[in-house]
């Protein structure tokens, strides 16, 4: 792996360009550097997720996202290198399989909203999708392992499900979608 840093201010980007992990240097909106952008301000967001109570499962589980993507993040920074490995991905699965089992069916389509928790869920979700979208672009102009992928797909799923664990940590519930349509059909079997 490529030197850390032992400075923040070092100028060497006042040019445009970033230094990759393998010490070569890119613009600094290359694709590489874009998925990497995401996949920092993910973490960064579950960061804040952290701040909110949560269950202690769900807080151990999010500190060991933490740590995978900073993994992710390693990975993306030096090219051909693999860091993250098919473990991380097949937690997320076991994680997945264990909080959906204790939700109720969706009945309609929810909104990112309810308890602050489940609203930042909701926002690491949507930024897990634009970082898996990142990878994706990446992967559409250089070699990329799959596991990244995978594991940024699993990650946006799996926060969607925690958001609808995190709204009903105190008695509450998901927040619906008003659809016109359910609302007709409603109506018409009143009717």
């Amino acid at each position: 792996m490529g030197k850390r840093l032992t400075q923040i201010a070092t100028r060497t980007g006042d040019d445009g360009t970033t230094g990759l992990g393998d010490n070569t240097r890119v613009p600094k909106n290359h694709l590489r550097v874009q998925a990497l952008g995401d996949v920092d301000e993910l973490n960064s967001h579950i960061g804040l997720l952290l701040c909110e109570p949560v269950p202690t499962e769900v807080r151990e589980l999010l500190i060991d996202v933490q740590h995978q993507l900073f993994n992710l993040g390693g990975e993306l920074s030096i090219p051909g290198f693999e860091l993250l490995k098919e473990a991380a991905v097949l937690q997320l699965d076991q994680a997945l399989a264990t909080h959906n089992a204790a939700l109720p069916r969706l009945q309609e389509f929810i909104l990112p909203a309810g308890t602050r928790a489940a609203a930042q869920a909701h926002i690491c979700r949507t930024v897990a999708r634009r970082a898996e979208r990142a990878v994706v672009a990446l992967g559409s102009q250089e070699a990329v392992r799959e596991a990244p992928r995978h594991y940024l797909n699993r990650l946006s799923d799996l926060m969607f499900v925690l958001s609808r664990v995190l709204n009903r940590m105190d008695g509450g519930d998901d927040v619906y979608w008003k659809s016109e349509r359910l609302a007709r059909s409603e109506a018409d079997d009143v009717a």
